[in-house]
């Protein structure tokens, strides 16, 4: 017997519970607020707004449709199914938060507070989610480039953005740097960490990094299989370089990294907490992943 499609809608605690959260009351909230010069109000409309948009998605659900709802912070914890059709109602961000749990099911991203967000991932409205969900076998979906990174402990890491490598704290990070295949060439280093991204993160930090080096390598489009590396601070000494501080990995290409010091993390889409821990002398391969994010991009039959 085939299953009813599951929606699986996404979401994240607002700011407003937040702070009732952290204060006890929303007067408790208020007054703490006040007291920084800003106003409890702006807040609360932002989580109405937030809420009304998920209700309308949760609403607009096929009535024959099993449905389920998780927070960010339980995605960790929740099992989601090969028939799933996963709504995320929010920020750009949870839609990279959620990517790196899926195996190819469909993602619809709603923005949940129109104008305070780009839109790069929560490309569409509460009010075209009937539509959407209806319509989504058939849809039209970006496949976008994902970056994994792989320990020689088989620990492994998915992002949707970019893969941070260095010390806990972006304190100094020891290693030694190198590109598979790439006739054994390698060099020791010592910076503020190594960044890998995809042409989705090239909207973020990716950008930021790039931009403030002046880099001539071009950017990534989402959908390309290629992928830009930097190295943050590399510092020259008579132990370490700083000849290996850029460049691109094709489909295949792999960095290579080997930890010189007591510990180093691996953490994917600025998420610290979901990190992998690496000690010294051990190796991680960053690299395309070959799992993608399936992001729904219109309403069939609409322009």
């Amino acid at each position: 017997m085939t299953l009813a499609p599951r929606a699986v809608l996404v979401h994240r605690t607002t700011e407003y519970e937040e702070l009732v959260a952290r204060h006890g009351t929303h007067g408790q909230a208020a007054f703490f607020l006040s007291s920084r010069g800003r106003d409890l109000a702006e807040v609360a409309e932002r989580h109405h707004r937030a809420h009304r948009a998920l209700a309308e998605v949760a609403a607009a659900v096929p009535p024959t449709w099993r449905h389920a709802r998780v927070e960010r912070s339980d995605l960790d914890r929740f099992l989601f199914a090969p028939e799933d059709v996963v709504v995320v109602v929010g920020q750009d961000g949870l839609v990279a938060n959620v990517a790196k749990y899926l195996a190819g099911q469909p993602v619809i991203g709603v923005d949940g507070d129109p104008g305070r967000n780009p839109g790069v991932l929560v490309r569409h409205r509460a009010a075209d989610a009937a539509a959407l969900l209806r319509g989504v076998s058939t849809a039209g979906a970006d496949e976008l480039t994902m970056v994994e990174a792989v320990a020689d402990d088989t620990q492994r890491l998915v992002a949707l953005n970019e893969i941070y490598l260095g010390a806990v704290g972006h304190q100094t990070a020891r290693y030694r740097l190198g590109l598979e295949g790439d006739g054994g060439v390698v060099e020791a280093q010592a910076s503020s960490g190594v960044l890998v991204g995809t042409g989705t993160g090239a909207t973020g930090w990716l950008r930021s990094v790039w931009q403030e080096r002046g880099s001539a390598l071009r950017l990534p489009r989402p959908e390309e299989d290629r992928l830009l590396w930097f190295v943050r601070e590399a510092w020259p000494s008579p132990a370490t370089g700083t000849s290996l501080v850029a460049g691109e990995l094709a489909a295949a290409g792999r960095l290579c990294l080997t930890v010189e010091s007591e510990r180093l993390v691996a953490f994917g889409d600025g998420v610290e907490g979901d990190a992998l821990q690496l000690t010294w002398g051990q190796t991680v391969r960053v690299g395309r992943c070959e799992q993608r994010l399936r992001l729904v991009t219109g309403v069939p039959g609409r322009r």
